[in-house]
């Protein structure tokens, strides 16, 4: 009887995961409630063939089972924390591990059944999900509602966070899309651009020291575009930059589908991460080392701890945004 009672349970989960389509000319897009996540998102190439650009599981129930957050949104807190923060003097211990809460806790934004709030076809559709986040939810102050609204205008994917609070809290959310323009394999073949000349330097638990660095004549330089595999003694990228130049933050293009994306965003730091390997999973194509790249377009890491950094204290009566556009186009 225990195990059929398990069983139903585990059905009854299984049936809150929907899966969402919203399409216009030139894109198609592939969501689920489940941490808000793209799933798939469809582009045609120079040869007119359809690529999914971003790398994700087959089935919507694999999501169930992410540990690299593939494609998730991010809260209440994208990034790095130490444990805990203080607000007007009063201290809230976060769940860490081995001293660093990451993206927002054991069971952050990104591992929620998010609700549909609105869905709009027609010539620039979206879909818009929400969620709820109540008052010491991972040791957060604050309820919090949260909403992200993908919509494609044209060539255009554009993802936007919105949230208010009744509480003075931290908040930093980002997409966690992992991004290969020819759908499979590995993205050391495609080129990239960084308009930026600044990083963040880290400590060895991957925590910001509070030094800015300059990226010249560093493995983080990218200011002139150059395809990854030529990159001297390149190891991957996995790092914190800052925005401070004019848009676009960034520029990825393969030469293969002839697909270039230009990423802007209104945040004032960009994180760009290229796994080296997955964790074993149900992916939608074949891919190998460096099989894909991040834009994490959000506030600097552990910047409550940080006096420094541009704040991400969110107060009652105030909204929060983020606003990140990712252009295609084919390069002539």
């Amino acid at each position: 009887m225990q195990k059929d009672n398990i069983f139903l349970i585990s059905m009854k989960f299984f049936n809150l995961i929907q899966q969402h389509t919203i399409a216009n000319e030139h894109l198609k897009l592939v969501t689920i409630n489940h941490g808000a996540s793209v799933q798939k998102l469809f582009f045609k190439d120079v040869n007119n063939q359809e690529i999914n650009v971003v790398l994700g599981f087959k089935n919507p129930d694999d999501y169930l089972n992410n540990p690299a957050f593939i494609g998730n949104s991010i809260g209440r807190y994208a990034g790095r924390l130490k444990k805990g923060f203080t607000i007007n003097g009063d201290y809230y211990p976060l769940y860490h591990e081995e001293g660093v809460h990451l993206h927002g806790g054991k069971e952050g934004f990104s591992a929620k059944n998010w609700e549909v709030e609105e869905i709009k076809n027609g010539e620039n559709p979206f879909i818009k999900y929400t969620y709820y986040s109540k008052d010491g939810e991972e040791g957060y102050p604050g309820n919090l509602k949260v909403s992200v609204t993908y919509k494609l205008n044209g060539k255009s994917f554009i993802i936007f966070y919105e949230a208010e609070t009744d509480k003075t809290t931290h908040l930093n959310l980002t997409n966690h899309n992992y991004y290969n323009l020819n759908g499979k394999g590995s993205v050391r073949n495609h080129c990239l651009k960084v308009n930026t000349n600044q990083f963040l330097e880290f400590t060895p638990d991957k925590l910001p020291s509070g030094n800015i660095l300059n990226t010249t004549g560093t493995p983080y330089d990218f200011s002139k575009e150059e395809k990854l595999m030529d990159k001297k003694d390149f190891k991957g990228v996995d790092n914190c930059f800052l925005i401070n130049n004019p848009e676009p933050v960034a520029t990825l293009y393969s030469e293969s589908t002839g697909i270039e994306m230009k990423v802007k965003t209104n945040q004032p730091a960009i994180v760009i991460y290229t796994p080296q390997n997955l964790p074993a999973g149900n992916y939608n194509n074949s891919f190998s080392e460096f099989s894909s790249i991040c834009f994490e377009a959000q506030g600097y890491p552990d910047a409550p701890n940080q006096p420094e950094f541009p704040s991400t204290l969110l107060k009652k009566g105030e909204k929060y945004t983020n606003h990140s556009i990712f252009e295609f186009d084919i390069r002539s």
